[in-house]
């Protein structure tokens, strides 16, 4: 396993060292803005650019969901491009302008525990989003859950390799050694490699979840085991694709692979038959809940949790695979994240009609 940065074993160290008089700071004080409610200022703080579902999805529903809640709030959102130290000033910026609550997906998980230390201390609510802040703890935790999504992929794919009598082992590309809900869905997917009888020919951690680092990686793995590899379980969307693109340019057959995130370039290269699955977790879903449980932390209430992870109270959602089998109903059907129209364009319509989808 990859071992964390220097600045990120520093931060972490660091946030060690205030934890006491950190956890004098109540979550329930956190919240508690009394009249100020209706006109509050919410921060919305997003990690990177190198998924797309950020900039498309998350931000605008959460904005959306919280104009529904609140026609006084205000949204102040932030995306910090893959940069620990830029999302530290901004959360230091948005204290500054005043926000009630800030709804934070870390860009290192570690480090982020500084971040909810500092809001709490000026009683500003904190609602950990997505990605889980281990070492420090939020007043709220929103997410799919993680290790699940690990679990279902890895799965999803070991026993497609048995019924297809597959011969050899499996890569194992994983998130960001420092984001806390990858290495929950790496896990997850040792959960289900691990047992499967299919050797693990080697596993990488990929920096800051960066398509281009995780196609060197995977570009290297063909040059060394070529056709021994059965199939690749990528933690996510971009990392999958980045793994086809690496054995379409060695010139390679492409196993199957997973993935994560539901993007419309998944889900067209599953329509096309290069990526095996993916994991559909509708956004709407966790930016609504991520509205609804910072307005309530803002109005000097409590969101309802139904689980605890690292000692937070957190609402986890369960999500569902997707493969050619269903992707026509789970994405694409009634109330599905994607259209018939985006994903079926000239370069995937036989792809779309051969699985029926119109």
């Amino acid at each position: 396993m990859t071992k964390l940065s220097l600045r990120t074993a520093a931060a972490a160290g660091a946030a060690l060292a205030v934890l006491a008089p950190a956890a004098a700071c109540s979550s329930k004080s956190a919240g508690s803005t009394g009249g100020d409610a209706k006109n509050a200022k919410i921060a919305f703080l997003m990690p990177d650019i190198a998924s797309t579902r950020y900039e498309l999805y998350d931000a605008p529903l959460f904005k959306a969901k919280m104009k529904q809640l609140c026609g006084g709030c205000s949204v102040l959102y932030q995306n910090a491009g893959a940069d620990a130290s830029k999302q530290q000033q901004q959360a230091s910026s948005v204290l500054a302008q005043g926000v009630k609550a800030i709804v934070i997906d870390p860009v290192d998980s570690a480090a982020a525990a500084s971040i909810v230390r500092m809001a709490q201390s000026r009683k500003v609510a904190v609602i950990a989003y997505d990605r889980p802040i281990p070492a420090a703890k939020a007043d709220f935790y929103v997410s799919f859950d993680n290790q699940k999504i690990g679990a279902m992929i890895g799965q999803s794919l070991v026993d497609h390799l048995k019924q297809t009598k597959a011969k050899g082992g499996i890569l194992e590309v994983n998130g960001s050694p420092t984001d806390a809900a990858a290495n929950l869905i790496k896990k997850g997917i040792h959960s289900a490699v691990d047992p499967s009888g299919f050797k693990l020919l080697a596993e990488y951690d990929t920096p800051g979840w960066e398509p281009a680092k995780a196609q060197d990686w995977v570009s290297g793995q063909i040059s060394k085991f070529r056709d021994q590899i059965a199939g690749v379980v990528a933690a996510n969307d971009g990392t999958g694709g980045a793994s086809i693109a690496a054995f379409k340019a060695a010139g390679a057959k492409v196993p199957p692979v997973t993935g994560n995130d539901a993007e419309l370039a998944a889900a067209q290269r599953i329509v096309n038959g290069d990526q095996y699955n993916t994991i559909s977790k509708p956004i709407k879903i966790v930016a609504e809940a991520a509205a609804e449980a910072a307005y309530e932390l803002v109005k000097g209430d409590e969101p309802k949790p139904n689980a605890t992870l690292f000692n937070t109270p957190s609402q986890l959602f369960t999500p569902t695979v997707v493969t050619k089998d269903n992707i026509a109903t789970v994405l694409l059907g009634p109330g599905g994240a994607l259209k018939a129209s985006q994903v079926c364009t000239a370069e995937y319509a036989a792809g779309c009609t051969q699985l029926g989808i119109k």
